[in-house]
């Protein structure tokens, strides 16, 4: 018997997963992969193109631009992975006790998501950076904030759909408190749309943290970052120096690509339609019970 889940075998999910696995190593292996010193400046090499010597040729400053964006896969998974963890362990409770408890405690809580959601994105975290300091955690903090109210309602919704159910009313019956209910028999049931939203999340926070660092409101230099890096080289491309700014957006796409491709993964491995096993012993999961129904 032949079982392997049927969405690793997908081509999508190789390229999502030999995408991850090359910035894994990027991110351990930096010193040994990276040529030069990647905050060392050198004046006598500034705007190199590639060679043999640089391979992604030089930035303003002289500094080697592979070196960087080695170094900087280290930066942008930092930030954008540690503030959708942070979002998710902050929004997934409060989404799960303010789907459970009606009253003014919820609805105080969905005027504020509102609040918080009414402003441009892109914009608000630009203030946000620009109050608390251009400092990596800082960043890191602000786009938790911001992705905060999306892991909340998505399991607002979930539990507003699975509080009404039998299993809740069964587990009610049998002596169960509420935080049994919520948190053995609602949040397993409710988990997999912020699951998925974790991977989708990472690859916006690496956008949102490239864009700030472009208009000059994320970090600062000389840390290697790829937004950063884009906006250093934009000013020389109408004078052809197209490496400085073409590599670091290249690691943009492939790292967004990256957690788009591994959203629809997880999405698939999680969804209890999807058949588990190929062959001709293939057979769909179970549909009929809750994860901690009670019987």
């Amino acid at each position: 018997m032949n079982i392997v889940p049927v969405p690793l075998r997908r081509p999508a999910a190789i390229v999502g997963l030999s995408l991850l696995l090359l910035q894994i190593v990027a991110i351990i292996f930096a010193p040994a992969l990276s040529p030069y010193d990647p905050v060392q400046a050198d004046p006598l090499a500034s705007l190199l193109p590639p060679s043999a010597e640089h391979w992604f040729g030089t930035d303003i400053n002289g500094m080697d631009v592979l070196s960087r964006i080695i170094y900087a896969t280290r930066i942008n998974l930092l930030i954008s992975v540690s503030s959708v963890l942070l979002a998710f362990v902050v929004g997934v409770p409060l989404g799960l006790f303010i789907g459970y408890y009606r009253g003014f405690p919820s609805n105080l809580a969905m005027r504020l998501f509102d609040f918080v959601q009414a402003f441009p994105i892109f914009v608000l975290g630009m203030a946000l950076v620009s109050v608390m300091g251009q400092e990596i955690w800082n960043v890191a903090i602000v786009l938790a904030i911001l992705f905060i109210p999306i892991f909340a309602r998505l399991i607002r919704a979930e539990v507003l759909s699975l509080r009404e159910r039998p299993f809740v009313a069964a587990a009610r019956c049998s002596g169960a408190t509420d935080l049994d209910i919520m948190f053995r028999h609602l949040l397993p049931n409710a988990l997999m749309p912020a699951m998925v939203q974790v991977s989708i999340s990472i690859g916006m926070a690496i956008l949102l943290t490239a864009g700030l660092s472009f208009i000059g409101a994320g970090v600062r230099m000389p840390v290697p970052e790829w937004g950063l890096m884009v906006s250093s080289g934009a000013q020389q491309m109408i004078l052809g120096v197209w490496w400085v700014s073409l590599f670091p957006g290249l690691a943009i796409v492939i790292a967004v690509l990256c957690f788009a491709l591994l959203g629809d993964v997880v999405r698939d491995l999680l969804d209890p339609t999807k058949a588990t096993r190929t062959g001709s012993d293939a057979a769909p999961q179970p549909l009929d019970l809750p994860v901690g129904d009670v019987r």
